[in-house]
Formats: structure tokens, C-alpha cells, sequence
């Protein structure tokens, strides 16, 4: 991976424009004598929460009729109600105009253009102008009744929010709910009460007070429900997706996100804030690709709603996703444009970090040169300037030195390692953010302490291992890497922010990997192996089960062979490991293997989609190409031993049994050795008679066909219907489960990966909850496999996902297969499984004699699921 993408987790950006309390405030004195046209304006005005569409449809009657009889206060309401109307609707600029024309009316009472600008003051805001918005408010407060000014509080701590001010935006909620938790107790007041409660959570949210937060947010909720504010209700609903993030609930932020899309439907800029607040928070908890996903759909919502404020900051969000993604020149290019709007909105201590954006990005473009170190380090002053970024600067303070190493400018590097590295050098400890320092005698201390503490242990480790490789202190740099790995992952589990472990998990890839590096200069075969695995344990955390040891490997690898590739810069390397030996080969440049993945991969495609005889003889020689690339060198040690493949990078995405070598052989592919052994202890001992369940999903032509053979394989299996409720349950007590089924694999955003049931997706982020899964797993028409190389953590794709979660072995389709193909391989599959051959043999010998090539076994395939019918069970 590109080294300036993956070093820091980035900053909370949670925003609040689209899910903040609506204004609503109504006048608290008598209608005008004989104005029936006022109070028709006022239920309008009410309206505009609980029906946007009739209330601006009403207010336009009223505004009408108003202006017919020259009654200036229920012109000037109506439009207050067409107004907030508008902004539920999300047109936010024809909101500001109504407003404006409020304002404007000739002879309008101070009272009434007072309410009109605090209605204002929210539009102002999500229209990218909160420091305006701040100084409506001061023309509004004077004109107010002290019940209106706490409600215009609520309003101006979402203004103050945005502008980083957030200790004024508490103060500001703190004295509005003072005032309205004793009011009359109207319908009204309890709206903004529950609102003034919703916007303090936000901001506590903002803050990173995610307790704070959460405790808010919910008394808002159980207010609004109680006093059926259900608009409000769905508002405060709208942000639990990002909270339950935030506790490291992953499968409940979906859940609450699928509801909050169902209730906010009908209002896009409210729904595209949602996104984009949630997007967030899967940054911040290390889900990059996901993030990318809700964002694609907030952004254009944002623009066509005008609402300026969340566009920028989603903007920023974007940028940092693309960059820790790989586009780095897409990231430069949105980073630029949210600064621009930033600027404008004069939020300048969100600068820096999009200024952070753009200078990584033209690092991983350009590669680095004098004049962008000068840059990246003056940037990172500026970020440690500001108390909120300090893991931040740290983190772009060490991509500074490795800038200043490329440039053998080594004066430079060790002044910006000495910044990160001298409190170590002293023999202090670093702790987490916040940890109270009861024990130290000084304040003074505690004071110093609590400020090195924001420099993360693993870019402080970083830092020591590049110190020690300058003195040519190979030793001590391998020393000082092992220690911030081992700290790490006794820490881990004490960040109670996700964000803090998303960072440190990405903070350790990138020490792994420095680890991973000096293995390979060194040379030395076992070495390689142990910093390879510690690398994947690092980067695919989903799948790490503690480190494999070479010798237990040996153990379990009876008489076949594991190959476990590594990638070194530009170069493949692959460490090969058998019952005899451990033996490191260089297999040479990246580029044409990936090119003739390409090809290959392209003729297969071609030929699962029937595209005809010249499809098929191009499979051939594409995949001859390839195999002589990755294992023509390794072949006398190979011989014709059983397989088990731990890919890397581009070489996730190999169809293995296309190779010619491999046809006839049994082939598993795993995430990485000590994840194989661990899956071949959950599939140890094979079952008298396994529970076997199958289902049809839709859109597959021979699909009832391939479930009758199934079931007529296995004594006893039974079907489920194809809907994800039943499939689900049926994970949890299956041993064998069949899906035929279509499958996507989303490499960008995982989690989004799903299978095609009767009701819809079943989503890869719905087996996150599962306590238990089926031992195996076959995904018999997974359309697209993996058609790109996964990123973050998903190293096996949507096959991935479910040995994550216990599966210990899973049979699916790597390209497009061809309904009649399936239902020949599948069926040929499950009778050799039932007659007690393991996965990666069954499917071996079905692939060979059906002439499918798109299958592949993940995990532990060598391990037989059912004792052999013709054997009488082991003692």
C-alpha cells in the first residue's frame, strides 16, 4: 500500500446540518384582533414538520389572501411557514429567500422579523455561512422574549459547532435547556426541548464525548415519541447509525442506518447529511471503503440541496476516503474543492486538514521533492497548533521524514524523528488520550505527559525503528517494531473509541510492513515468514488468530505444499513451506503478472458469459502464461503435492484452478497461514451426519435444479426458503449450507458485498451478529467473485466475511459461471463431499470433470466434513 494513506486514522468529522432540530419556534402572543388569517399562517407554521408539502401549499393560501387584505403579520408568517416547509424538503435556498422577503415586508413588527431571523440563523448555517448566522442571531436576540432567545440558543450552538467553537456551542444548549426544561410545557416547547437535546448531543459528538452524546440523543428521542414529535423522532434516530459505530457496534450502526433511510425517504437533504455523518464515523472506525459508498450518494444530494455547511465537510470525508483507498488524484481534487468552500465559509481550523489531504495525495503523485517536504512539515505545525489534531501531526510529522529519507536529505529526517521519538528516549511510557494521571506527583508532569501521550505509540515506534535503520542498527530497528506491535495489541482492546483503534490498526500495517521490509533485505526465509504474517495479522484484523509458527505449519501440512507470497515494492517473492523445507524465491517483476491476471481473468469472463469458441481457446493460453510467472519456479518443490495459496495484493483475485498445473489438484486459499491452521482446527473432526440445509435464490435458471441434486446427495439435508431471515438462522445450525445463489463482492466497501435472496440482499455486514456459522459454506453462482483486488482488511472477499466470522471453509466463484456449468460442478461437488473427500479435493476432481474453472476452496479445504460412507469411523 501507498505509504501516505494508511498511517493515521482521520479526524472525526461528524456533521450536523441535515439532523439538527428543526426551528420551530410559533409567537407566544395573542393573535392580532379579527386575524384569522395569522393564526391559519401559525398552524402552518406547525405544519411544516408533520407535512412540509400541505403546510407550504397552506402557507402560499395564506401569503396570498395576506397580501390581498394588506395584513402584514400574516404575510410575514406565512412565509416563516413556507420557509421552514422549504427546508424540510430540502430547498434550502428558495428557505432563505421566503425568510428574506419576511424581513423585508414594509412595516413588519421588530417581534415577528426577530422570528423570522431566528429561523434564519439555521438556513444561514446549512447554507455554509455559520459566522453570518451568529450575527442574525445578535440582531434577533434584543427583539426576543427570554422562552424565544433559549429557543434561538439551540439554533446558534449548531452555528457555533460548525465553526470549532465547541465549548460556546455546550454553553450555549446548556443555557437554552435551563429555560426550557421549566416551560410551559406547550407542544412547541417540548419540541425545541427535545431539539436543544438533540443539537448538545451533537456537538458532544463533534467533541468526541460519545457517552455525552449518546445520553442526549436518546432523551431526545423518548421526548419526542412521548409527545408524538415523530419528526423529530426520526431525526434523532438518523444518528444512531454513526453513535452505534462509535461503541463498536458495526451491525447495529447498519441496522439503525437502514431504518433512518426508510424514515427520512422523501427528505434528500436530510437523508444525504445522515450519510454522510454515518460515512464518518465507518472512517473513523477503519471502514474506508463503505465510507466511500454512502458518500457517492451524499454528495451529489448536498449540492442539488445546497446545503453548504455538510457538502464541505462530506467533501473532506471524500478526500480522505479516496486518498486511503488508492485515488489519490481523485482525493487531491475534492480535498481542493472542500478547501475552497471552507475558506468561504470562513471554518478556518478545518484548513489544515484538508491542506494534510492534498499534500499526501501529491506525495503518493509526484513522490517527494524539497519544496513539498518544506510543505508537508509546516502543515504539521500547523495541525499540533491546534490541541484537536495532535495524533494527526505526529502521524504527517513521520511522512515527513520519510519524504526527507527519499531525499537522502538525512539532516532533515532526523530532526522531524527526534520530535516524535524524544520522550521515549527519556523512558517515558506512552498512555492513550485522557488517561487520568493520578499517580504523578506533578501537575507539571501530568501537563507534559498528557500532551506526549498524543503522539501514538506505533508512529513513535515508527520513528525509533527508522532512527536505529539510519545508524545501520538492524537489531535495535527490528527490536523497536516488535515492541509497538506488541503494545499495540495489548492496548487495543482498552480504546473505548473505535477511531483510536481504527488508528492504531492502521498506524500498525504500516510498522508491520517497515518490519516486513527489512525481513526482505535481510534475506533470511524464516524471518520473511514471521514479519509476512505479522504483516496480514495487522492488516486484515477480521482474520488474525495469533502468529503461525513454521513448525506447526510442517505439522499440518501432512504432504502438501503452502506458498505464501509476498510483495516487495515492485517485486513478487514467495516463501514456500513444506514438510521438509522453508525456502524463499524471488519470482520476479509485478507488472506482467498482474498483466497476465488481467488476461486471464478477461478470457474467463468472456467465456462464462458464452461469448463462444475463440473465448474459450483464449483461456488456455492466459493461463499457461501465468502459471509459468508465479509457479514454474517453485515447481520442484511443488511436485504434485495438494496446495494452500496465501495471496497478496493483485493475486486475491487468481482463479486457481484455472491454472493448468493446478486442474487435477486439491487447492485452498487462505488469508494467511495462521488463519489456515486456525480454520483447520474448526474443521477437524467430520461429522457422522452433518447437518446439511440449502436454498435457491433468485435469477438463476437451473437453480431448483442444483438444489434437488444437493439435497439428494446428503441423507436428510433439508431446504430453506431463499430469504435472509432463513438463511441467516440457518447459518446457525447448519454444518453444510448451499447457497445458489448470485453473489457481489464489493472490493471497496466489503461489508456492502452481498447475496441475492427472494427478499433482497443478504448484506455481509448482517453476519457480523451471527454467534455461530456453518463449518462449510458454498456459494455456488457468486456472479462477480472478486473482480478487483480487496482493500482494508478484506483479503478473501465476501468468502472472506464468512470465514471471519467461524466458517472454516467456503466454496465460491472467482468470474461469471454459467448457469448449466454450475449445476454440473455442483452437483459432481456434493457427491464426492458426501462420500467423505474434502472441499478442496472434491472440487478439484468436479472442476476437472465438468471444465469449470471458475471455482475456488477458501480456508481450510483440505479437512473432510463427512466420514467416508464406505469407513467405519475412526476410534
Amino acid at each position: 500500500m501507498i505509504a501516505t494513506q494508511d498511517d493515521r486514522s482521520t479526524p472525526d468529522t461528524i456533521g450536523l446540518g441535515g439532523t439538527a432540530a428543526p426551528d420551530l419556534i410559533v409567537p407566544h402572543q395573542p393573535a392580532a384582533p379579527g386575524g384569522p388569517l395569522v393564526m391559519a399562517a401559525e398552524m402552518a407554521v406547525l405544519r411544516s414538520v408533520v407535512d412540509p408539502e400541505q403546510a407550504l401549499h397552506a402557507g402560499r393560501t395564506v401569503l396570498t389572501a395576506a397580501q390581498a387584505v394588506g395584513c402584514v403579520d400574516a404575510a410575514v408568517v406565512a412565509l416563516r411557514a413556507m420557509a421552514l416547509a422549504a427546508r424540510e424538503l430540502g430547498d434550502l435556498e428558495a428557505a432563505e429567500a421566503h425568510l428574506r422577503q419576511a424581513i423585508d415586508t414594509p412595516g413588519i413588527p421588530r417581534q415577528r422579523m426577530a422570528q423570522a431571523r431566528l429561523s434564519l440563523v439555521t438556513v444561514r448555517t446549512e447554507r455554509g455561512h455559520p459566522l453570518q448566522a451568529l450575527r442574525v442571531a445578535a440582531l434577533a436576540w434584543a427583539d426576543l422574549s427570554p422562552l424565544d432567545r433559549a429557543k434561538l440558543d439551540t439554533q446558534r450552538a449548531v452555528a457555533l459547532a460548525h465553526l470549532g467553537r465547541y465549548q460556546e456551542a455546550i454553553a450555549s444548549c446548556d443555557r437554552a435547556l435551563q429555560v426550557l426544561v421549566v416551560a410551559p410545557g406547550t407542544i412547541d416547547d417540548r419540541r425545541f426541548l427535545a431539539g436543544g437535546l438533540l443539537n448538545r448531543g451533537l456537538v458532544h459528538a463533534y467533541r468526541g464525548d460519545w457517552d455525552a452524546a449518546t445520553r442526549d440523543i436518546t432523551a431526545c428521542l423518548e421526548i419526542s415519541r412521548h409527545a408524538r414529535l415523530d419528526h423529530l423522532a426520526r431525526l434523532a434516530a438518523a444518528n444512531l447509525p454513526f453513535l452505534a459505530v462509535r461503541r463498536g457496534d458495526i451491525t447495529g450502526a447498519f441496522a439503525h442506518y437502514r431504518a433512518a433511510e426508510h424514515t427520512l425517504f422523501g427528505f434528500p437533504e436530510r437523508l444525504a447529511t445522515m450519510r454522510a455523518d454515518f460515512a464518518g464515523a465507518l472512517l473513523a472506525a477503519h471502514l474506508p471503503g463503505e465510507a466511500r459508498a454512502l458518500l457517492s450518494l451524499a454528495v451529489p444530494d448536498l449540492e442539488s440541496s445546497a446545503a453548504l455547511v455538510a457538502l464541505a465537510e462530506a467533501r473532506l470525508k471524500l478526500a480522505q476516503v479516496e486518498l486511503l483507498t488508492g485515488d489519490a488524484r481523485r482525493a487531491l481534487a475534492v480535498a481542493e474543492q472542500a478547501a475552497v468552500e471552507l475558506a468561504e465559509q470562513d471554518r478556518v481550523s478545518w484548513l489544515p486538514l484538508t491542506r494534510e489531504v492534498v499534500l499526501r495525495a501529491r506525495l503518493a503523485l509526484e513522490g517527494s521533492s524539497p519544496e513539498l517536504l518544506d510543505e508537508l512539515i509546516a502543515c504539521a505545525d500547523d495541525l499540533e497548533n491546534g490541541s484537536a489534531h495532535l495524533a494527526g501531526a505526529a502521524a504527517l510529522r513521520l511522512v515527513a521524514a520519510e519524504a526527507a529519507l527519499a531525499l537522502d536529505d538525512h539532516p532533515a529526517a532526523s530532526a522531524q524523528l527526534a520530535r516524535l521519538t524524544v520522550h521515549a528516549r527519556r523512558g517515558e511510557r506512552w498512555v492513550p488520550a485522557g488517561t487520568h494521571l493520578t499517580s504523578l506527583a506533578s501537575e507539571l508532569q501530568a501537563r507534559h505527559l498528557a500532551q506526549t501521550s498524543q503522539i501514538p505509540v506505533l508512529v513513535r515506534q515508527h520513528a525509533l525503528a527508522l532512527e536505529s535503520a539510519l545508524q545501520e542498527d538492524v537489531t535495535q530497528a527490528f527490536r523497536a517494531v516488535h515492541d509497538g506491535l506488541t503494545e499495540m495489541g495489548s492496548s487495543m482492546e482498552s480504546f473505548d473509541d473505535p477511531s483510536l483503534r481504527a488508528h492504531a490498526a492502521r498506524a500498525g500495517e504500516r510498522l508491520a510492513a517497515f518490519g516486513l521490509e527489512m525481513a526482505v533485505r535481510d534475506g533470511c526465509a524464516e524471518e520473511v515468514f514471521d514479519w509476512a504474517e505479522r504483516w496480514r495479522a495487522v492488516a486484515a484484523p477480521a482474520h488474525a488468530c495469533g502468529l503461525a509458527d513454521p513448525g506447526a505449519v510442517r505439522a499440518g501440512l501432512g504432504g502438501a505444499a503452502l506458498v505464501e507470497f509476498v510483495i516487495d515494492g515492485s517485486s513478487l517473492l514467495a516463501v514456500l513451506i513444506t514438510g521438509e523445507r522453508l525456502a524463499l524465491r524471488r519470482l520476479g517483476d509485478l507488472r506482467p503478472i498482474r498483466e497476465a491476471l488481467i488476461r486471464l481473468r478477461y478470457s474467463l469472463r468472456r467465456a462464462g458469459f458464452g461469448d463462444g469458441a475463440s473465448a474459450d481457446a483464449q483461456v488456455e493460453p492466459a493461463a499457461a502464461e501465468l502459471e509459468r510467472l508465479l509457479l514454474r519456479p517453485l515447481q520442484a518443490e511443488l511436485g504434485d503435492r495438494p496446495l494452500i495459496v496465501v495471496p497478496a495484493g493483485p493475486l486475491h483475485t487468481v482463479p486457481w484452478t484455472a491454472l493448468p498445473c493446478l486442474r487435477d489438484r486439491p487447492v485452498s486459499v487462505a488469508a494467511s497461514a495462521s488463519a489456515w491452521l486456525d480454520a483447520g482446527q474448526r474443521a477437524a473432526v467430520p461429522a457422522e451426519q452433518p447437518v446439511v440445509i440449502a436454498a435457491a435464490g433468485p435469477g438463476l435458471a437451473h437453480a431448483r435444479a442444483e438444489l434437488e441434486q444437493v439435497l439428494a446427495c446428503h441423507p436428510g439435508a433439508r431446504e430453506v426458503p431463499a430469504r435472509s431471515g432463513a438463511v441467516l438462522a440457518a447459518l446457525t445450525s447448519a454444518d453444510v449450507l448451499h447457497l445458489a445463489a448470485h453473489g457481489v463482492f464489493h472490493a471497496r466497501s466489503p461489508l456492502l458485498s452481498g447475496i441475492t435472496l427472494a427478499d433482497g440482499q443478504l448484506m455481509a455486514y448482517d453476519l457480523l451478529g451471527l454467534s455461530r456459522t456453518a463449518r462449510l459454506v458454498v456459494l455456488s453462482a457468486c456472479d462477480s467473485g472478486m473482480a478487483h483486488t480487496p482493500t482494508d482488511g478484506a483479503p478473501l472477499g465476501l468468502a472472506g466475511t464468512f470465514l471471519s466470522r467461524g466458517t472454516a471453509c467456503v466454496v465460491a466463484g472467482m468470474v461469471p459461471v454459467r448457469d448449466e456449468e454450475a449445476l454440473a460442478v455442483m452437483t459432481a461437488f456434493h457427491g464426492l463431499l458426501s462420500d467423505g473427500q474434502s472441499p478442496a479435493s472434491a472440487l478439484a476432481s468436479a472442476s476437472a470433470k465438468t471444465g469449470a474453472l471458475g471455482f475456488v476452496c477458501f480456508g481450510a479445504g483440505d479437512r473432510a466434513y463427512t466420514r467416508r460412507r464406505d469407513r467405519p469411523p475412526t476410534p
